[in-house]
């Protein structure tokens, strides 16, 4: 285990879901609240009891809706935190927020309590759009919670957007970016939509002409990624900007392979080579801690990797970012080759792809666009050198449809339909 640890405490409730939305939680459960709450309590406070020494670097509260859940649990929670004796005075605590329920009065006590970066969920500057992804605020409420944030001593503030909304043009989401450059945050981060199977919005727009197509998706990334450029904002993860010195450092844990524990139903646990996550089911998670019953009653997955999944893992979120991958880093987590991955990115760079310098290799923006091909035909790369050494193995794969890489991005997006096409006629 490292030195230093991010905490993720998921909280499960919201005044309403989302259309678009997938995340584990309820709407309209406050009756519920108090009982989570004592039942996070004791599972924080067993947990630290349980962890070898290492010291709170950052924490995050998300959902849900953590802002509907009240300041004054979040600042309930810090204080179990703060009493391991653990929690760094310059940790970084996020909470994430909705405008709707972004009160002054509860930001400055959160800001009192410690929480010190909030992730405000504007999604779009566009009412019409709000009101049909089934939004509760509109712009003007955005526009007020970043002034109350401002005034309760936030200084640093992310925004959350979305492109590929129903509807959505490109002048649509040009605006939403101007807009919400006007608001000075600190930090962006801009996702496409995905069609979640299950959600209200997937069984209602699967298939629809009001969704933008792949093509002007590409377009939108591509002109935010320009746009937050040229008002220097740094691009330092596929879906994230920041000006210098405020990118997210509890989600880089993550991209970097860095030590987190989460608590609640549905958060997930990394700690070295251990992987486990929690059940995505509040009662029986609330049921199991305050019954004492442990934690592997709630456990939903657990498993210990090994060298060489773990050097995929580095693989597959080290290209999310801007820091990208190196041979050393590689080799440091897995003694093997890493020349089978050093010629596909040196094919990725004679493709406009990839860029390497000082002996890393990363994305440019084209590249992200089609990095789960990429990152796939890397991984495919990395068991070729395993399987050389392996001749059981080098059998099984030889019998394995290879991943082609696409001659462009455009061919890349068309494969993408044709297979999504080709799934739907298979029922």
């Amino acid at each position: 285990m490292s030195d230093t640890l991010g905490i993720y405490i998921h909280i499960p409730f919201c005044a309403s879901k989302c259309g678009y939305c997938d995340f584990y939680s309820s709407a309209a459960c406050e009756k519920e609240m108090p009982r989570y709450q004592r039942a996070l309590l004791a599972h924080i406070e067993e947990t630290m009891e349980q962890l070898p020494p290492a010291l709170i670097d950052t924490v995050y509260f998300g959902g849900g809706t953590p802002s509907y859940y009240g300041a004054r649990r979040i600042a309930e929670l810090l204080d179990a935190l703060k009493s391991s004796g653990r929690l760094l005075k310059d940790a970084e605590i996020t909470m994430e927020a909705n405008p709707d329920s972004m009160r002054p009065k509860d930001l400055r006590a959160l800001r009192r309590a410690g929480v010190n970066r909030l992730s405000i969920g504007m999604q779009s500057a566009n009412n019409d759009i709000l009101k049909l992804i089934g939004r509760r605020h509109n712009f003007k409420q955005v526009q007020m919670a970043m002034h109350a944030a401002r005034a309760a001593g936030f200084d640093n503030v992310s925004l959350d957007l979305i492109y590929g909304l129903p509807s959505q043009t490109r002048s649509d989401w040009e605006e939403t970016l101007m807009r919400a450059l006007q608001l000075h945050p600190e930090h962006i981060s801009g996702y496409g939509l995905k069609l979640e199977p299950g959600t209200p919005m997937a069984e209602e727009y699967e298939g629809s002409p009001l969704i933008p197509d792949d093509d002007t998706q590409a377009d939108m990334y591509l002109s935010m990624v320009e746009t937050l450029r040229q008002y220097g904002y740094q691009h330092y993860e596929i879906s994230n900007f920041c000006i210098p010195g405020y990118h997210s450092r509890h989600n880089m844990k993550y991209w970097r392979l860095e030590d987190y524990v989460g608590f609640g139903p549905g958060a997930h646990s990394c700690i070295g080579n251990l992987r486990y996550s929690y059940v995505r089911d509040r009662e029986r998670y609330v049921r199991c801690v305050l019954g004492g019953q442990g934690s592997g009653d709630i456990l939903d997955e657990y498993e210990k990797i090994g060298d060489f999944e773990r050097a995929s893992e580095y693989l597959m979120l080290g290209m999310r970012t801007m820091l990208g991958v190196s041979r050393e880093e590689y080799t440091a987590i897995y003694n093997s080759s890493f020349d089978g991955i050093a010629e596909m990115l040196g094919e990725f760079v004679r493709r406009g792809w990839a860029v390497e310098e000082n002996e890393r290799w990363r994305f440019t923006p084209s590249g992200f666009l089609i990095s789960n091909t990429l990152i796939n035909a890397m991984l495919e790369a990395q068991t070729v050198e395993l399987a050389e050494r392996t001749p059981w193995m080098q059998q099984t794969l030889d019998r394995v449809e290879r991943q082609e890489l696409p001659e462009s991005v455009d061919e890349a997006f068309e494969d993408a339909y044709r297979k999504s096409v080709l799934l739907k006629e298979q029922g």
